[in-house]
């Protein structure tokens, strides 16, 4: 299930970004006494009192040339469509203006919750400047000082009141999967060439789909599937959303809600920057992963094409050593009935559950072959390993000092364990604890 969204809106030079970074607990956004400053990553995840969320700071959604006012506008918007909790801030500095109540107009179209916050009120004395903002009709404005982290606490805590609530749903059991990656990369044609419907519209302009889609169905196997179609970036008249930063939006979402994620590359433009970003959440996050190839048709090939190209993958996504690689078409239906397959082959390994007996028959014999490493004269002692978790498989090793586990060290046991078991696809987490 995907995590609760927390977008942070309000005009610039209010202090957005310094709330997210003290919400997010780390320096994230750029901040600095400038308007407009954040240009730099505007999301990140929190947790508070156990319950995690997404947030999103859309001072970091860069409108291009369009007016200030239009930029507020956008910006504003893409927190009512993406966010299920929005905070408004304001500064107690200048207190309430015109740009203020522009947003507040902009979010009286929402039905979802508006928390006010009052920022800079970094001594007891501005508390009582807060009144005026009762004017923006959010009801009881929140006092705050991002720099300092007063009120953070009242702030989480009405933010975590104000999630979307669960009810009983029915346990969903297919296995969800979702195509990421740049707009235009063919995500929606290869939704139809899978389902052998046009159930997305599928253009060439960049960003036609405009929402996340789930599309269920099985296959021949009686295997039921659930397939989540990640949004791309639509323009709007003449005011263009942002391309690389809110479709990265869209894909998070999605990741969230997935198993399986089927990282999709253009063959005709090769690796972008944008490409490491969306797979580098992917990979963070935990999830099973497959890279997807799509329009090799396209490419004139010889019999060195598809090798060259997947090394060129291995050394641009170094991290993802696990993950297999297809090269598909959508649009001639190369290779396509190989993904489903894949995606299950892929989905057991990332349930896949190791006995501790057999899982540390494999580590003692890889220590056998490869003693553990020494410090200052200190060697590690490994006494036990077992699994604690799945999808992503997490293993715990307990040891006589975790600081004597050199990154290095844990990557062999790493490889040792993936040379016994199949882990294809999967990543696998190692933690190291001190025995007691």
């Amino acid at each position: 299930m995907a995590n609760p969204v927390v977008a942070i809106v309000g005009r610039p030079n209010v202090g957005k970004s310094t709330v997210f970074n003290r919400i997010a607990g780390e320096r994230i956004s750029i901040v600095e006494d400038t308007p407009g400053v954040t240009r730099d990553r505007i999301y990140a995840q929190g947790e508070w009192l156990g319950q995690p969320f997404n947030i999103i700071d859309t001072g970091g959604i860069d409108m291009g040339d369009e007016p200030f006012l239009a930029q507020i506008t956008e910006q504003a918007q893409i927190a009512i469509d993406e966010a299920d909790v929005i905070v408004f801030v304001t500064s107690v500095k200048e207190g309430v203006t015109d740009a203020d109540e522009k947003v507040a107009k902009i979010l009286y179209q929402t039905d979802k919750p508006v928390i006010l916050a009052v920022n800079k009120v970094d001594n007891p004395e501005l508390r009582s400047e807060i009144y005026d903002f009762y004017s923006l009709g959010f009801g009881d404005p929140m006092p705050l000082s991002g720099t300092h982290g007063i009120g953070t606490g009242d702030l989480l805590d009405k933010i975590c009141q104000e999630f979307p609530k669960d009810g009983a749903k029915e346990e969903d059991e297919s296995i969800k999967f979702s195509f990421i990656g740049r707009p235009n990369v063919g995500k929606s044609s290869l939704v139809n060439a899978i389902l052998g419907e046009n159930r997305v519209i599928v253009s060439d302009v960049e960003g036609t789909t405009r929402d996340a889609i789930d599309t269920k169905f099985v296959d021949p196997e009686g295997t039921e599937f659930t397939m989540i179609d990640t949004a791309g970036i639509r323009k709007k008249g003449k005011v263009y959303e942002t391309t690389e930063k809110y479709s990265v939006l869209r894909a998070m979402r999605a990741i969230d809600r997935s198993d399986v994620v089927c990282m999709v590359l253009n063959a005709e433009e090769g690796i972008r920057e944008q490409d490491k970003h969306v797979a580098g959440y992917a990979h963070e996050a935990g999830r099973g992963i497959i890279i997807v190839v799509n329009k090799w048709d396209t490419l004139k090939k010889d019999n060195h094409t598809m090798k060259e190209f997947e090394q060129t993958i291995r050394q641009e996504f170094q991290y993802l050593s696990y993950a297999p690689i297809v090269f598909v078409s959508a649009k001639t239906h190369q290779r396509l009935e190989q993904l489903p397959e894949l995606i299950k082959r892929v989905n057991h390994n990332h349930e896949r559950r190791i006995s501790s007996a057999v899982l540390n028959d494999v580590v003692m014999d890889a220590i056998a072959h490869n003693p553990t490493p020494t410090d200052n004269g200190k060697r590690l002692r490994v006494y036990y390993a077992t699994q604690v978790a799945t999808k992503p498989p997490t293993f715990v090793i307990f040891v006589n000092d975790p600081e004597l586990m050199h990154f290095s060290y844990e990557r062999f046991l790493e490889n040792q364990i993936r040379a016994a078991f199949d882990f294809e696809g999967t990543p696998i987490h190692i933690i190291e604890r001190r025995r007691k």
